[in-house]
């Protein structure tokens, strides 16, 4: 048996479970076995994108975890990071051109 923390936030809740599972045991089960879905009845693990310590894993149902590992279930995207960095810098400009011009 090794031991891992699967961890879920939210803005207003966060959790940590720390988990014994058997050696082979992969991202996905993990996360399964450690019940958090019983704490955040919304959780999709079958849809969810994990990772383990901020890496994301693209097959967690494939990668298998290590001793001390921490399985993170990353909530889906409010706002495409791209997009919201290009309307910043267009405000910018944007602002920059109106201070020019008056």
């Amino acid at each position: 048996m090794i031991k891992v923390e699967v961890t879920y936030a939210l803005p207003h809740k966060q959790q940590i479970i720390a988990v014994e599972v058997a050696e082979g045991t992969t991202v996905f089960a993990a996360a399964e076995q450690s019940g958090i879905v019983g704490q955040f009845p919304e959780l999709d693990l079958a849809s969810a994108k994990m990772g383990v310590f901020g890496k994301a894993v693209p097959k967690p149902q494939q990668e298998v975890v290590k001793e001390g590992d921490r399985v993170e279930i990353y909530r889906p995207l409010i706002a495409d990071p791209k997009e919201v960095r290009k309307a910043r810098a267009a405000k910018v400009k944007a602002e920059k051109a109106a201070a020019k011009d008056a």
